[in-house]
């Protein structure tokens, strides 16, 4: 890791160890079957073996825990902590002692250091110490820059540095995917991969919607009263493995009517993900805002808000369509036209007015029908035309109804 040496001579020694949890031991079992000349005799050392896992020697994994061996993989996220110390070799006394600590990035320099005020002496066989800590948040090449100066008994100032170069890797891949609903919902589906080498605790992801949307998360299940996750209880995603989760943004009430929200913002939000690996070690990332492209609507927009699932046969049912001038700027004369279908047929008036509609507001409309054919149905035949302009918008596949029997009936 030390890239970078003093060779001059100095009084002082840095020393830098980066400090990680432990790790459990791990053992390469020797075993034969009983038949074989050894007999039982490999199963019962490691029986007898303090490290193995009693009533699973077999296991590579022991139960006890060993210092790290070298400096380790450190992810985006994680918190990088370092204990630094500087050391007195000399047999005299060194004045003046100032240690510092830089971490360079690829775009910024970072000093870590606790305190920047000078020690006024060290003593020989002393030492100064201090620990660092970082929450990592760039990828790519670090390099911890350590700097010591003080002055000797002679009153001649000394300097020297080291450097310790290491990697932050990156720990999960994401992968976002928008789905525009009918109404002014809009469905994400994040796609969340681990691409460490060990397991990962998923301890929280969760979606910080924009301030026009409230969210609500679809990655739990009731089951006899209590929220159950979709994923199990253990909430483990082993190496490469890749967990969907999915979250529905709706408008707040008080921009749903305005027509920047009805055309479909951009930002939705940003992902919060926390987990835990190796024996508690915290990461957390947080997404930056998340866009997707906002659904074209044109000048006038149809939507359904309610609809019934099921419908008996030649029965009629109700359907409520809002209406939203999307121009800003222009007032329209709308006419409703009702084009029956092969399956689906309208009840009422065609070519009805529906008066002036201005710009960036909407109305509501009650429609009944009926269908003709049993199965699943689309509601489709809608017109709307402006009279200012002379422009017909048409509106197909509103929306689907399921159409049984009358003798099978509709359920409750």
């Amino acid at each position: 890791m030390e890239v970078n040496p003093p060779k001059q001579e100095h009084l002082l020694a840095l020393k830098v160890m980066r400090l990680t949890k432990p790790t459990l031991f791990t053992n390469i079992p020797i075993t034969c079957e009983e038949k074989d000349l050894p007999g039982d005799l490999f199963n019962q050392l490691m029986r007898d073996d303090p490290s193995t896992v009693n009533g699973a020697e077999i296991l590579m994994l022991g139960e006890m825990l060993t210092l790290p061996q070298n400096f380790g993989n450190i992810f985006l996220g994680e918190t990088f902590s370092s204990y630094i110390s500087v050391h007195n070799d000399s047999n005299q006394v060194v004045k003046d002692i100032l240690v510092k600590a830089d971490l360079q990035t690829s775009s910024q320099r970072l000093n870590l250091s606790a305190s920047n005020a000078a020690v006024a002496e060290l003593k020989p066989d002393c030492c100064i110490d201090d620990v660092i800590h970082h929450e990592v948040k760039e990828i790519g090449t670090h390099i911890l820059v350590c700097a010591v100066s003080y002055t000797t008994q002679g009153g001649e100032k000394m300097y020297f540095r080291k450097f310790f170069k290491f990697q932050v890797l990156k720990p999960l891949d994401v992968k976002t995917k928008f789905y525009n609903a009918g109404t002014d919902e809009v469905f994400l589906e994040a796609q969340i991969q681990n691409i460490t080498t060990s397991p990962m605790f998923m301890e929280k992801v969760s979606l910080e919607p924009s301030i026009m949307y409230n969210v609500t998360e679809l990655n739990a299940v009731n089951q006899a009263g209590e929220c159950v996750s979709t994923f199990g209880s253990r909430g483990y995603l082993q190496p490469m493995d890749t967990r969907q989760y999915l979250y529905c943004l709706k408008p707040k009430k008080e921009f749903a009517e305005k027509a920047g929200i009805i055309k479909g913002v951009t930002v939705i939000g940003k992902l919060d993900i926390v987990w835990k690996t190796n024996l508690g070690e915290r990461g957390r990332l947080q997404t930056s805002q998340l866009q997707r492209m906002a659904p074209g609507y044109g000048d006038v927009r149809l939507s359904l808000e309610a609809i019934p699932d099921t419908v008996n046969l030649e029965e009629p049912f109700h359907i409520t369509c809002k209406i939203t001038n999307c121009s800003s700027e222009r007032t329209m004369d709308l006419v409703l036209e009702m084009c029956n279908t092969n399956s689906i047929h309208w009840c009422g008036v065609s070519g009805r007015q529906l008066g002036k509609l201005h710009p960036s507001s909407s109305l509501c409309l009650a429609l009944t029908l009926l269908s003709s054919v049993q199965g699943l149905q689309s509601v489709s035949g809608l017109r709307l035309t402006d009279t200012f302009l002379k422009r017909t918008y048409e509106y197909d596949d509103i929306g689907q109804v399921c159409v049984v029997s009358s003798a099978v009936g509709v359920e409750a």
